[in-house]
């Protein structure tokens, strides 16, 4: 091969590698969301990396082996993101878009949580993520301000050294502000979001007859908490969900008033 075809070949690869990314926004324009999903904590909200985040800095891997599985890392990836709210436990409601698990496109949570740990599920959560990159064998999804957690998470599927399948997925995530760093790590609901990874990954393996352990590894990256993004709250999903449950009547009583005809008598 010529050096112009080498060089030709090297620019449509880096162009077909662009494509797996999403492109940069610097807010994200969320002005309706599926049906089922309160679109209140996505529009106008910027993506953040734990570099943004304010608790301590863990890398998580979560990882199930596919025995006897003779499906190819695609297929696998291909059904996980067709499958992907389906997976989700029944108190973590995911919403692609209608073009689905794409670069550059939402996804919308609905979810509630534990104020405690052993408690019941009770406190909304209206979130989202962007899908940051996708491709055949993986696809990474980042948190916007607000979200419970500030980073990222990638699904991936390979074959490792024996031959075996695995599926995976991969956090590098902080707490986003004070208040979720009170409930994840000082009330001790952090374990809830690991078990909920933990059942998408039993529920991915169970399309396939699969009953494995999870693998789970856990690295304090960072123990440090930056005080200087505690100003985060601000953004918190979870307050400006309550508070948007708990004004309802108040947005109903101004919709009947602007519905009202002038000269309309009351």
């Amino acid at each position: 091969m010529s050096d112009v075809e080498s060089e030709g070949h090297k620019h449509v690869h880096d162009r077909n590698e662009m494509t797996h990314w999403a492109p940069f926004v610097p807010r994200l324009s969320a002005e309706q969301g599926p049906t089922g999903a309160r679109n209140i904590n996505l529009n106008h909200r910027r993506v953040v990396s734990p570099l943004q985040g304010f608790g301590p800095l863990w890398q998580k891997t979560l990882r199930v082996r596919l025995e006897g599985v003779s499906a190819t890392p695609e297929e696998i990836i291909a059904l996980w993101k067709m499958k992907f709210p389906e997976l989700q436990p029944q108190d973590s409601h995911f919403y692609p878009s209608i073009a689905g698990v794409l670069p550059g496109e939402l996804m919308w949570i609905e979810a509630t949580v534990p104020p405690a740990p052993g408690l019941p599920s009770i406190l909304p959560v209206a979130t989202g993520v962007l899908i940051l990159y996708a491709d055949e064998t993986s696809f990474t999804v980042v948190t916007p301000e607000g979200h419970p957690v500030a980073g990222l998470n990638t699904f991936s599927a390979y074959t490792d050294d024996d031959g075996t399948l695995v599926a995976q997925i991969d956090i590098q995530v902080r707490t986003s502000d004070p208040l979720y760093e009170l409930f994840y790590h000082v009330l001790g609901t952090a374990g809830d979001q690991d078990r909920i990874w933990m059942h998408v990954l039993e529920q991915l393996a169970g399309l396939y007859g699969v009953h494995a352990p999870i693998e789970v590894t856990k690295t304090l990256l960072d123990p440090r908490i930056q005080w200087r993004n505690a100003r985060n709250i601000q953004y918190n999903a979870g307050i400006r969900t309550v508070f948007h449950i708990a004004a309802a009547p108040f947005r109903w009583i101004v919709r009947r008033r602007g519905r009202r005809r002038p000269g309309t008598a009351r």
